[in-house]
């Protein structure tokens, strides 16, 4: 996402506008699964040396747009109902609307799990919702050695209102899990990942009210930026996170059956 490649930069309404066409725009897309309200895309070759763009949209009938957009800020609330992860924590704040956070998550063996520092930006639009991070590097969090150092070419969310009280929720990602494993073997587990992924997210929004309403209610920084006490970071204090500057790390003894077992939500 980062512009020339180089630059870090907080995007900007062209960049939201972009992201949005990327998910309402099917041209180029191949659908890959059509099942239970939940549809996947890919764009490019399953077989490449490069790392799919992968799309996914669900229906979620009873979640409110805003509803949705909460569950998908709420640190303390993913803890709840992402299974996968092993740490997730906000490192300081860019803007009102950016930040740069830290995730975790878990692999099946014999893979190391992964890590990423991210610049995550978001932007409500009338009664619609996007949220956008790529990976960047932070001089505080470097690489560790229990975890493969993951990169976020672009990741996002756009959060469309569907009336009142339903949404229509798009999950649009370019991730490589770095390592030595195989990009086609990367490509297919993603598709087979994305839609376990996102019926956890339609699930989690429709236990969040319940859980919001004894968790601290009015305490929302991503709607109220006043609430936000997270150091500022600077901008100078970033780099872009090039893939090709990570170690490889060797997992050859995987098999892609395995693979499929890991229901990772970017």
């Amino acid at each position: 996402m980062s512009r020339g490649g180089e630059m870090v930069y907080i995007p900007d309404d062209s960049d939201f506008s972009s992201f949005r066409d990327q998910c309402e725009n099917l041209e180029g897309w191949h659908c890959r699964y059509n099942k239970g309200g939940v549809t996947v895309w890919s764009q490019g070759q399953e077989e490449s040396c490069t790392v799919q763009k992968i799309k996914t949209r669900i229906s979620c009938k009873d979640v409110p747009a805003e509803t949705l957009y909460d569950v998908l800020h709420d640190t303390h609330y993913r803890k709840k109902w992402d299974s996968n992860m092993i740490e997730t924590y906000d490192i300081g704040r860019l803007t009102v609307n950016a930040d740069v956070g830290y995730y975790s998550w878990k692999c099946p063996s014999p893979l190391k799990n992964r890590d990423f520092v991210t610049l995550r930006s978001w932007l409500p639009l009338d009664n619609d919702y996007i949220i956008i991070n790529y990976s960047v590097k932070h001089p505080k969090y470097p690489p560790r050695k229990d975890f493969v150092r993951a990169v976020s070419l672009q990741t996002g969310y756009l959060i469309k209102a569907n009336g009142t009280s339903a949404c229509i929720l798009y999950y649009l990602t370019q991730v490589d899990p770095r390592g030595s494993l195989p990009k086609w073997v990367v490509n297919r587990v993603s598709q087979f990942v994305a839609p376990k992924a996102m019926k956890k997210i339609y699930k989690a929004g429709l236990k969040y009210p319940e859980w919001k309403h004894k968790h601290d209610p009015e305490y929302k920084p991503w709607v109220y930026p006043e609430q936000n006490t997270l150091p500022s970071v600077s901008l100078d204090e970033l780099s872009v996170q090039h893939a090709d500057s990570l170690e490889n790390i060797d997992e050859t003894g995987l098999s892609e059956d395995h693979l499929n077992m890991s229901d990772h939500e970017a």
